[in-house]
């Protein structure tokens, strides 16, 4: 009888002894696990921080692409009577000279 309890304590200790070392390694998770979601909680703001910047420049440029498309415009425009003025100049001094 005695050597049945014997053996049921020695059982009983060596559960004991691997439940802390699954409770130890379970911490271990837990902290691995923290931490992992830490940075992921760190990296989810740095990629909405960028999408938000992403989305400013993207702005920025359709901005810049319409100054651009407007200016060509104008450009052009301004060619257009520059060369109408040159035309106009030219009958002028044509009768002129004849």
């Amino acid at each position: 009888h005695e050597q049945l309890l014997r053996m049921m304590e020695e059982r009983m200790m060596d559960v004991e002894q691997k439940l802390r070392l699954v409770k130890r390694l379970l911490q271990d998770k837990v902290n691995q696990l923290k931490e992992q979601l830490s940075k992921n909680t760190k990296a989810d703001a740095m990629v909405k921080d960028l999408y938000v910047e992403n989305a400013q420049l993207l702005k920025a440029l359709e901005m810049t692409e319409q100054r651009q498309k407007t200016a060509e415009r104008k450009n052009y425009l301004l060619e257009e009577k520059i060369a109408n003025l040159n035309r106009i100049v030219k009958n002028l001094a044509s009768p002129s000279f004849s």
